[in-house]
């Protein structure tokens, strides 16, 4: 989006992220992204109880099933709200550049939010064509992001913990690794 001249500030909101170690390495690596691109860094709450209200009897979902549609849809609803309070006509989101992520879940959520608001658009944009998805990798290399190992709820941590024993491999560790260190 630098690189093609689009101006926009980056909205965090993510009361799914678990334990709040992860929410916070994975909040500042966003804050020094945007003050060094001299971007717009919006804060929201960091609100898990109802994260995890919404999410009772789905604990034990696959992931991408209705539990992501659950935290996609809650994600999406405060995003187009705040959008619409402050005067933003589009809002997307990079969440679909993972190939781990059903790109189609998460366009309908967003589509869905901002149809509420008849200012809004959600833009749909395959961020994985063209080599998305490596230039990902080379950005999170250059800036040397933190690379995360999970989706970022308490119950894909388990399940790729437990995916993870079963291959004989150790569990994550939070916060220790990093692209490129």
């Amino acid at each position: 989006m630098l690189e093609s001249g689009i101006d926009y500030s980056i909205f965090f909101y993510n009361p799914n992220i678990h334990p709040r170690a992860e929410y916070e390495i994975r909040k500042r690596e966003n804050i020094e992204f945007a003050q060094k691109h001299g971007i717009e860094f919006i804060d929201a709450d960091y609100d898990k109880d109802e994260w995890f209200a919404r999410a009772r009897g789905m604990e034990h979902e696959p992931e991408r099933g209705v539990r992501c549609t659950m935290c996609f849809d809650m994600r999406f609803e405060r995003t187009a709200l705040y959008a619409h309070e402050h005067g933003f006509p589009v809002i997307t989101s990079s969440l679909g550049i993972s190939r781990w992520k059903n790109m189609a879940q998460i366009n309908d959520c967003g589509v869905r939010a901002a149809a509420h608001y008849p200012d809004l658009v959600y833009w749909e944009y395959n961020w994985r064509k063209k080599g998305g998805s490596a230039r990902m990798i080379e950005i999170s290399k250059r800036e040397q992001f933190y690379q995360q190992e999970y989706c970022g709820c308490v119950y894909s941590l388990r399940d790729t913990n437990a995916h993870r024993a079963a291959s004989g491999r150790p569990p994550i560790r939070i916060g220790v690794k990093y692209y490129g260190r």
